[in-house]
């Protein structure tokens, strides 16, 4: 999700209060950051921040990282945020592949909303879903891998079950026409627009113990 660019949209991140400028040092201490040791859920690629904003807010015992790497996406979230009080989050600005350069065995879940779905066969390896990344999620969950998807592309979907069952996973939840208005479900804002479009989402849950 690119945006048009915000003026001053670097002074606004780095200056945000629930953003995290040097994630690295925190490497196998993100609980020591929350002053806490409940479980870690990510987002990776947050977009505007909607999901893991009203997470946070509904869900105080975990703790939240939005994670994104745009520039002109993250200054949405971070001036959403900014009025809140929300000890359960953090805002962290990085590439998706570095995370097990700030993560180390301590995240209980992933979340992939929307996430670009690369459709050309080349560009196979940039799915979050691919070998690649599962290899490094690997590394950073703490437990047991559970990782939960929502998107539009029913091809993506398709080749993220066959990508995490060949991975190890079991995929103990999965639907075609996810029903967005349950009291349960928090809408991403690409979720929104494409509800209010008409266009049915798939979402999946991906267990591996």
């Amino acid at each position: 999700m690119r945006l048009k660019n915000v003026k001053g949209a670097n002074d606004i991140i780095i200056k945000g209060k629930y953003y995290v400028d040097n994630p690295y040092q925190y490497k196998g201490n993100w609980n020591k950051l929350f002053d806490n040791n409940n479980p870690i859920y990510i987002e990776i690629g947050m977009g505007k921040g909607n999901f893991i904003i009203e997470n946070a807010k509904r869900y105080k015992d975990i703790n939240f990282i939005g994670i994104e790497k745009y520039d002109s996406v993250i200054v949405r979230a971070i001036q959403k945020s900014n009025d809140l009080e929300l000890d359960n989050l953090k805002i962290i600005r990085i590439d998706a592949n570095k995370l097990n350069e700030i993560f180390d065995k301590e995240i209980d879940t992933i979340y992939l909303n929307f996430s670009d779905p690369w459709p050309k066969d080349r560009h196979a390896k940039r799915r979050l879903t691919s070998p690649v990344f599962l290899n490094i999620y690997d590394g950073i969950f703490k437990d047991i891998n559970r990782i939960v998807m929502k998107t539009d592309n029913i091809d993506l979907f398709n080749y993220s079950i066959d990508s995490l069952t060949s991975h190890g996973y079991d995929i103990i939840y999965k639907t075609n026409n996810l029903d967005c208005l349950n009291e349960d479900n928090i809408m991403t804002e690409y979720e929104s627009k494409f509800y209010n479009k008409g266009i049915k989402i798939n979402k999946f849950e991906g267990i591996r113990k």
